[in-house]
């Protein structure tokens, strides 16, 4: 016969019983219907189930007692054999019979009111037009000219209505008998009562044509006599008033225009002028979208809303710019002379020089660049804010040599054009005075605006490194000419604001030529020397440019890591050393002062400073780091041993002279600059104190400071000045409070003597579970058994409706085959008479 089909069941299992269908054995079972679950491990004792099953047996019972149960529900769903009195109060015998017949009565109303009021548009609203009611308009009889209108307003009469359209006959019947009563004759027929009734109704309605047409005639003629009266009784009016009334004088040229005026339009209303709370709101409102910015930005937050970079096309010239606004000036005299003046807010702000070579290293509280964005190029409205930013002389630069104009008109006009090297910006600017340097580059910078040709934005943007190689050389000078760079930052801001991408480049190329120098050095000689004074001002220039604040910047990242490369790597050799170390450390202190990031080389790089100023070796309780050594020729630079040169210092702030090569002419100078030195190395300790009181490892961190302060420099005898400073430092140490509990272990408990108590081990019962109570394990049971009941209901579900829709197949199926059989049999009877007509046609041509 062939081997058995994989998908049918196991064989019977020696021994396993046969079940018919009405569950009782059968002698002979079908092998195929026997399903045996074997067992991998006989166990003795164990006591198995359902080893043997008969899933075909199983599949019969399941459904014969569907179709018992669920097939007879199936075809009993819409009927019932029960009737339900649903009239409202029938059984409540505390009810009158009218108060049910009154509320029977409401509730039908109600119903009828729901059903009506489906579709309804708020009719019950007064609806007008040019303000008349549209229920009114519609009561007047309009004329219509059609000649399909019947009479009534367009309404049918009764009588054809009622023949066309029901009834017509018995009435037509019964007119007709009247009408033989009444004259003896004998009735018509029904055809001819049509024809009667029709010829009526046309007539009629001819009727109603003429009256409409004598109506309009009438109300043309009316019409035209109204005009023509109204035309005499206008005249005579005007007649009599011309000559009652004197002669009009003539309007002015005055009069005219007012009139004319009167007819133009009107202007428009403006948006009103602001009131001073609103504007500090707004203004307020401003502050706080820019600091919430400066935070995103310093804690490294993605920010959705930033702009991906555009795509650039192969053949894109790359020279369009876009004029958020035009800055240019009215071209106005005054006393003869061209006004080239601000508005009055920045006119009136003015500045006092800055003597040469003055560039303190102390704090400057007031110089707040690094909110400024250095991603995308800021508005033209941010550009006056340039003129009062802090330069590193200290002092807010403004636009001086206003009243220059006039003797720089006589200058060739060449120096309106862009230069286009270096030497040609330097041929330009020099042997000219500050206010006249200052005045070029403005004048470069206007002339040469990208909104004037399309070509000056690339010029503007080599003018910026080219105004910062400049910078550099003025540095370099022997003295520095430190009072042109302050004043020639404001154009390096100004241009920055304009190209931020080009800007970075050229800042960042600068700096990478000093860092490789750096680098060189380390690698030849295995130190490096501190780098000029033109590197520390493009330090200090891009801390000014570019936000400081940031997780991440393209500048000023890098620019913190050269800086403490400069820390870490440039020993101290000499007082020039020392000061461009401070100056690097207080450029350290503006850059993280809004972030806060703790800078290690920092504390570092001061306490070797400190550790400079102390006369005695005795045991220290910290330790120095590279590049300080303890002892060596310069650990004692900037101890002074003259009691003289102490009393006659005055703390004052110290100049970046120092920093460009300049060394004391007498012993004197020297030691009142080391003692400066030590004044401002205390004064950035105290900045590092109350800048990082808050973090937790602050005590941790000031631990050497604080221990040199105490114990080593308040025993040195130096002026009362610094003393006080030494104590204030360390009041501000101990004033912070620590954040955090040092780690303590916890006290353990004594162990226990070892007893002799025997141990208790449950016995373990086949077939539970163990390690729970009894009220776990009922309760585990539960669960297993609430799960397995609901498999099974959703099993018996799915194959309820597998059965539902077999048995709506069947229906649908045995329908399908009625309708067939039936047109088969409406086919078979059409071609059984077309054939008895072909036969009989036949039969008839035959014949």
């Amino acid at each position: 016969m062939g081997k058995a089909r994989s998908a049918g069941p196991r064989q019977k299992a020696p021994g396993a019983p046969a079940v018919s269908r009405g569950g009782r054995a059968r002698p002979n079972p079908n092998p195929f219907e026997v399903k045996v679950n074997r067992q991998k491990f006989h166990v003795l004792g164990r006591k198995t189930r359902h080893d043997v099953g008969l899933p075909g047996v199983s599949r019969a019972r399941a459904l014969q007692k569907r179709t018992q149960t669920l097939l007879k529900e199936y075809k009993e769903r819409d009927k019932a054999n029960v009737f339900t009195d649903k009239r409202f109060g029938e059984y409540n015998s505390g009810m009158s019979p009218e108060e049910k017949m009154m509320k029977r009565f409401a509730l039908e109303q109600q119903r009828q009111h729901e059903k009506k009021n489906i579709y309804n548009l708020n009719e019950d609203e007064e609806l007008t037009h040019y303000g008349q009611c549209l229920a009114d308009v519609e009561k007047h009889d309009d004329i219509v000219d059609s000649d399909d209108d019947a009479g009534g307003g367009g309404a049918l009469s009764a009588e054809l209505t009622a023949a066309h359209f029901g009834g017509g006959g018995g009435i037509l019947h019964r007119k007709a008998a009247r009408q033989q009563g009444e004259d003896g004759e004998e009735p018509r027929s029904h055809r001819d009562l049509i024809a009667e009734l029709i010829a009526e109704s046309r007539r009629e309605k001819r009727v109603r044509q003429a009256q409409r047409e004598d109506a309009l005639e009438l109300t043309e003629k009316l019409d035209q006599d109204w005009k023509e009266i109204q035309t005499l009784l206008a005249h005579r009016t005007h007649t009599a008033e011309s000559r009652d009334a004197p002669e009009r004088p003539k309007p002015d040229a005055y009069d005219v225009m007012v009139r004319e005026l009167g007819f133009e339009m009107k202007a428009q209303p403006s948006n009103r002028m602001k009131t001073e709370e609103e504007l500090a709101e707004e203004a307020q409102e401003r502050l706080k979208s820019l600091e919430a910015e400066r935070l995103r930005r310093m804690l490294g937050k993605d920010d959705e809303n930033t702009k991906k970079p555009k795509h650039t096309s192969a053949d894109d010239l790359n020279d369009g710019f876009i004029l958020d606004k035009d800055d240019r000036r009215l071209l106005s005299y005054k006393d003869g002379r061209m006004n080239t003046e601000e508005e009055s807010g920045e006119a009136g702000a003015g500045e006092s020089e800055q003597e040469e070579g003055e560039d303190s290293c102390k704090e400057d509280p007031e110089e707040s660049h690094s909110d400024l964005e250095s991603g995308v190029g800021s508005e033209e409205s941010e550009r006056p804010r340039a003129a009062h930013r802090r330069v590193p002389g200290g002092r807010p630069a403004s636009r001086e040599g206003q009243n220059a104009w006039g003797a720089a008109s006589t200058e060739p006009t060449d120096t309106c054009a862009a230069p286009e090297s270096c030497e040609e910006l330097r041929s330009l600017l020099s042997g000219k005075s500050v206010e006249e340097q200052l005045l070029v580059v403005e004048r470069i910078q206007k002339c040469n605006h990208p909104s004037l040709a399309a070509g000056n934005k690339a010029k503007l943007e080599k003018l910026f490194g080219f105004l910062l190689e400049y910078v550099g050389d003025l540095a370099t000078n022997d003295p520095p000419d430190l009072r042109v760079v302050d004043k020639l930052v404001v154009q390096l801001y100004s241009l920055c604001q304009l190209f931020p991408e080009s800007a970075s480049s050229s800042l960042k190329f600068v700096l990478r030529d000093a860092m490789h120098e750096m680098e060189g050095m380390v690698e030849t000689r295995g130190r490096a020397a501190f780098p000029g004074l033109d590197v520390l001002i493009y330090l200090k220039i891009a801390g000014m440019l570019f936000p400081t604040s940031d997780f991440w910047h393209p500048v000023v990242t890098p620019t913190l890591v050269c800086m403490s490369q400069l820390l870490t790597k440039c020993p101290i050799l000499s007082l020039q050393d020392v000061v461009k170390g401070l100056f690097v450390g207080c450029l350290f202190l503006d850059y993280v002062a809004l972030s806060q990031r703790f800078v290690p080389e920092l504390v570092n790089f001061l306490l070797g400073i400190l550790h400079m100023a102390l006369p005695h070796r005795q045991s220290r309780g910290y330790t120095l780091v590279h590049p300080f050594r303890a002892h060596g020729k310069n650990s004692t630079l900037l101890v002074v041993s003259d009691d003289k040169d102490m009393a006659t210092w005055q703390g004052k702030s110290l100049s970046l002279s120092w920093a460009g090569g300049l060394k004391a002419q007498t012993t004197t100078e020297a030691n009142h600059t080391r003692l400066s030195c030590l004044a401002v190395c205390l004064a950035l300790v105290k900045r590092c104190v109350l800048l990082y009181g808050p973090l937790p490892s602050f005590h941790d961190i000031m631990k050497p400071l604080k221990a040199l302060l105490m114990e080593h420099l308040a025993e040195c005898h130096h002026p009362p000045e610094l003393q006080e400073m030494n104590q204030s430092i360390v009041t501000a140490m101990e004033a912070q409070r620590k954040h955090y509990q040092p780690l303590v272990c916890e006290k353990s408990k004594p162990v226990p003597l070892k007893l002799f108590t025997p141990r208790l081990v449950k016995v373990l019962e086949f077939g539970r579970k163990q390690g729970s109570s009894r009220e776990e394990q009922e309760r585990k049971r539960l669960i297993h058994k609430h799960k397995r009941e609901f498999k099974g209901a959703v099993r018996e579900i799915r194959k309820d409706n597998q059965f539902l829709a077999r048995m709506q197949l069947s229906e649908l199926m045995e329908r399908d085959a009625e309708r067939k059989r039936k047109v088969k049999q409406l086919f078979n009877s059409l071609a059984t008479q077309e054939g008895e007509w072909k036969a009989l046609k036949r039969k008839k041509f035959k014949k």
